[in-house]
């Protein structure tokens, strides 16, 4: 019995011993996947910023194959992807991402990553994809990457990389992607990279690359898409290339490439889509052949030397919509120059002709009536165009851009243009164009700038103008115009950059509704026959720099109220008849270089500070009751007689005796305060700290010469409670930033200020605007100024972008889907951490297209804290259910319901403004839309059609989708669409909580790139 238990504990022993020597199949895998395991926290460790919470579920409680952005292979547990894309993370990849042995995908772009790539990622041997765009890697890339020899897409757009292209890539047979543009590379283009006999596509644009491009490239035969735009590239382009009959686009705009477009260009590349070659210093003729490319979309031949005709066949290019062909020498002698255009009537999706600057002969045919309705821009400026503009223009009602200047037009403006209702600028000076400016022209309600000047137009400023509350640009100088100045063109007060009258024969007075041009930076009545006093109104216009009303029939005294307008920089009144003394304050504006006074009727002493010591600023010739004034001016001395002096006395003994008595009241009252209330005891309070210690407050001053006086030109927006400004506070940085200059006239501006400032103080995300510093000073006049200081967003606002026609702006170009969904995914983000991840839950409660503005890369940042609700004392749970009601604030139609009877703040109200905003995005309504009435709104609207049979009736025309792809966008557009509408139900509890929002858009972004499936998309349907 004995041995018996022996034998069995020997047994087991042994078992346990050969456990360690001979491991199972379990435990192997068991043990690789602990490398997987402590590679992946290791990649954690080096994380500094995750502010969506993207790794938290990244911890021993949970298998890390079920860890967020990761995914296993089915069998053997092992990591095969890493998409962390979009997530605002920020620090540097750790080297262990080396160990991931079985990794295949990596996927970190938009994110905040930096430091080098790391070159462990050579170890990666089944790496079959390697997307690490838009974040601010640098350093040169590693040729490690080269070990990876199943790499096939390599995206490393838009980072920081220096130094050159490795020769090593040319070793990745496999590699179908190279994208490398936007870095900082330098050197040439390794001619090895023809080696890569399976490239499809080749983008390394924007860089410093230099030399020529290879020739080797030719070899590449299923080469498709090769983009090396903005580089230093010279030589030619290699015939090898003309023989790659697969590529769609070819770009090589903006290097310093020469020699001529093969004639048979369009019979070799047929499957050609997107031609570029402008900005180089390309010669010949442009190719008649591009019309056997009739697949051709976009064709840009602009800023070469090229020459000879336009070919008179391009219209056989059925899906052309751009055409560019400006800045060159294009052009014959007979005067037939325009035929072109007949022949483009028969390409019906025509949205774009540019031609100006050339030297294009010949009148416009009456074809141009006939011309797509689909056309929004055309430029035929600086040429040598002659003949009358046919009436048949108006039937391009689409249009938005019309500029004919600086050519030989003759005859009349014909009436027909004010069919052009969705017009916004309108170029026409610098012609030979006589008779009245038509009435018709005050249908133009979406006209921004009208330039007309150096005609020869006569009779009176038509009323109607006033009718065009969009414009912001007036230019009617030099012609033969008579009449007064009309009242109604004075109570535009959008007119802000220049209004330009000068050099006609206008009479009458300058109105006293000139005050009403309060954003003008730039008036010119000058050479006319206006009479009368300057109005003391003029002095409104507080945004003025350059004030010119010189050869006029001017008279009276300069207005005291002048003084207002601290922003003057030119000034000329000369060749008037102004009488009396020159005013003080002329010598106390801060910015005034140029004052010219000359031949009127002024007399007394020539100031001597100021603009005024400074001889070569002034002129005052032609006064000759003038004296004094420094020596340079040359003026007779001033001479005091005993009269004068009696009554300089006798003066000051009037004025100085009323103000010692004042001061001596004053002075007794104060000393009475001190002693009643001064010396109470204090209670315990404590001065409230600065909101932004971290910062330090700029003066005044300062935001004055940064936005060059809060000139209009530098106006960028205007808001409930203040205006915002661009500006440069360091002029050695030349940094942009955004001024928010609170209205502390409207009410309420102020308690905006302290909750934007309360709400922003202690938030930090990528998609919230970045506050710099804040200014709550006085100004110039000694008002109350507050103002916050921004970092500055150089796309502005989408309310611009989705509505440009509005605001009379002119878009580069209209967002596709895929921006409009990486713009509704960065709001969503910062909705989710304003209510789950700050410092407390905050409400944002405004919510809007104008309050989401874009940054250089469309990245979206969500601003205007003014009305946000810190609820500080609840929990995330308990502030979805909301604090007490208050009279709540918003923008009408993004509101939420229970808002309007009298409902609790709630984060569930940012979630209906989400909604209602993201149907905007996609529908391209707003929620005050005209149409919508008599019960009907933007969510019911959107919730009938949310399916894929009816989804394009209410698709934003301007949204821009891939034809291969487009019924497979149109499947995602009815998932946006339904998200947007059961964030905005009626009801708080039927809405969606933003964490679901942002997990359902990013699947639908992933199956939209390919790297998901539609399983991964769960949207609730319209209820």
């Amino acid at each position: 019995m004995a041995w018996s238990s022996v034998l069995k504990e020997l047994l087991l022993l042994g078992n346990i011993m050969l456990s360690f020597i001979l491991p199972s199949s379990t435990t192997a895998v068991r043990f690789t996947n602990e490398t997987d395991r402590l590679a992946l926290l290791e990649f954690k460790e080096r994380i500094a910023e995750d502010p969506l919470g993207a790794l938290s579920s990244w911890n021993y409680s949970t298998h890390f194959c079920q860890w967020r952005g990761i995914t296993c292979s089915r069998r053997h547990q092992r990591v095969i992807a890493l998409n962390l894309e979009s997530q605002s993370l920020a620090g540097i990849v750790s080297p262990h991402i080396g160990n991931l042995s079985f990794l295949r995908i990596i996927t970190l772009q938009n994110n905040s990553f930096h430091g080098k790539i790391p070159p462990e990622i050579g170890r990666l041997f089944h790496l079959r994809s390697l997307t690490l765009s838009n974040n601010s890697f640098e350093g040169e890339i590693t040729t490690n990457l080269t070990y990876c020899k199943s790499l096939r897409l390599l995206n490393l757009v838009d980072n920081k990389l220096v130094g050159k292209i490795p020769n090593e890539l040319s070793t990745l047979s496999m590699l179908l992607g190279l994208g490398l543009s936007s870095n900082n590379l330098t050197g040439n283009i390794p001619p090895s990279l023809g080696n890569l006999s399976s490239l499809a596509e080749i983008s390394i644009g924007y860089n410093n690359l230099e030399g020529s491009i290879p020739d080797d490239l030719g070899r590449i035969t299923g080469l498709e898409f090769i983009v090396v735009s903005s580089n230093n590239l010279v030589g030619t382009i290699p015939p090898s290339l003309y023989n790659l009959s697969n590529i769609s686009t070819f770009s090589v705009y903006d290097n310093r490439l020469h020699g001529e477009i093969p004639g048979d260009i369009g019979l070799i590349l047929a499957n050609l889509q997107w031609l570029s070659v402008g900005n180089n210093l390309f010669t010949g003729t442009i190719p008649v052949s591009l019309t056997n490319a009739s697949r051709l979309e976009y064709i840009d031949f602009s800023s070469n030397e090229f020459t000879g005709p336009v070919p008179d066949n391009l219209g056989m290019l059925p899906n052309l919509y751009r055409i560019q062909l400006s800045e060159n020498k294009l052009g014959t002698t007979d005067g037939n120059d325009m035929n072109f255009i007949s022949s483009l009537t028969n390409s019906t999706r025509l949205k774009l002709i540019v031609t100006d600057v050339n030297h294009l002969r010949g009148s416009l045919p009456n074809s141009m009536a006939n011309l797509s309705t689909q056309l929004t821009t055309l430029y035929l400026a600086d040429n040598l165009i002659y003949g009358s503009i046919p009436s048949g223009i108006g039937n391009l009602f689409n249009m938005e851009d019309l500029n004919m200047e600086f050519n030989d037009f003759t005859g009349k403006i014909p009436k027909e243009i004010g069919k052009l209702h969705r017009l916004q600028r309108l170029y026409l000076n610098d012609n030979r164009i006589s008779g009245q400016i038509p009435s018709s022209i005050g249908n133009l309600t979406l006209l921004s700038v009208l330039e007309i000047r150096d005609n020869s137009l006569d009779g009176p400023i038509p009323h109607t103008l006033g009718n065009c509350q969009q414009l912001s640009s007036v230019g009617l100088s030099h012609n033969n115009l008579n009449g007064s100045i009309p009242k109604e063109i004075l109570y535009l007060s959008t007119i802000s950059d220049y209004l330009y009258l000068s050099h006609n024969a206008l009479t009458g007075p300058l109105p006293s509704e000139v005050g009403n041009l309060k954003n003008l930076v730039k008036l010119d009545i000058s050479k006319n026959k206006l009479s009368g006093n300057i109005p003391d109104t003029l002095g409104n216009c507080l945004l003025l720099e350059n004030l010119y009303i010189q050869d006029n029939l001017f008279e009276g005294m300069i207005p005291q109220s002048l003084s207002l307008m601290r922003g003057l920089q030119d000034l000329d009144f000369s060749h008037n008849k102004l009488s009396g003394e020159i005013p003080e304050f002329l010598g106390t504006l801060p910015f005034l270089t140029y004052l010219n006074l000359s031949f009127n009727e002024l007399q007394g002493e020539v100031p001597k500070h100021g603009i005024f010591r400074n001889a070569s600023a002034v002129s005052v010739a032609g006064n000759q009751k003038l004296c004094g004034g420094i020596a340079e001016l040359r003026l007779p001395t001033c001479i005091i007689t005993a009269s004068s002096k009696r009554k300089s006395h006798s003066l000051l003994l009037k004025v100085i005796t009323p103000v010692v008595f004042m001061v001596l009241v004053l002075i007794l009252l104060l000393s009475f305060i001190f002693r009643r209330y001064l010396r109470r005891p204090r209670r315990n309070e404590q001065s409230p700290a600065p909101p932004f210690p971290q910062h330090l407050t700029v003066s005044y001053a300062e935001l004055f010469k940064a936005t060059n006086g809060f000139s209009e030109a530098n106006l960028i927006g205007v808001g409930s409670y203040g205006s915002v400004y661009k500006g440069i506070l360091d002029e050695n940085d030349e940094t942009l930033i955004a001024v928010k200059v609170l209205n502390l006239d409207q009410r309420g501006a102020g308690k905006s200020f302290i909750s934007e400032c309360e709400a922003l103080k202690n938030i930090r995300h990528r998609n919230l605007v970045k506050i710099l510093s804040t200014c709550s000073s006085i100004d110039f006049h000694g008002n109350e100024f507050k103002a916050l200081i921004f970092e500055f967003m150089p796309n502005g606002s989408l309310e611009k972008w989705l509505h440009p026609e509005a605001d009379g702006q002119q878009v580069l170009k209209k967002l596709s889907f895929m921006e409009r969904l990486n713009i509704a995914i960065d709001i969503a983000s910062a909705l989710e951490y304003l209510h789950h991840h700050s410092h407390a839950t905050i409400v944002h409660s405004d919510l809007k297209p104008g309050n989401v503005l874009l940054d250089e890369k469309l990245t979206a940042h969500l601003s205007d804290f003014g009305l946000a609700y810190v609820l500080s004392e609840f929990s995330s749970s308990s502030a979805s259910n909301g604090t007490n009601s208050v009279a709540m604030k918003g923008s009408i139609g993004y509101i939420a319901p229970e808002y309007a009877i009298g409902g609790k703040v709630s984060t569930h109200g940012d979630i209906y403004s989400y909604g209602i905003l993201l149907l905007e995005m996609f529908t391209g309504k707003r929620p005050t839309d005209e149409m919508f009435k008599d019960g009907l709104n933007l969510h019911c609207f959107a919730k009938k059609m949310a399916c894929p049979e009816r989804v394009m009736e209410i698709m934003d025309p301007h949204l821009q989708m891939k034809e291969d792809t487009r019924g497979r966008t149109l499947e995602w557009l009815v998932s946006v669409v339904k998200i947007g509408v059961a964030c905005s139900m009626d009801s708080p509890r039927d809405r969606l909580e933003i964490r679901d929002v942002v997990t359902k858009l990013h699947s639908i972004r992933k199956v939209y790139e390919g790297v998901g499936t539609h399983e991964d998309i769960t949207i609730l349907a319209p209820r």
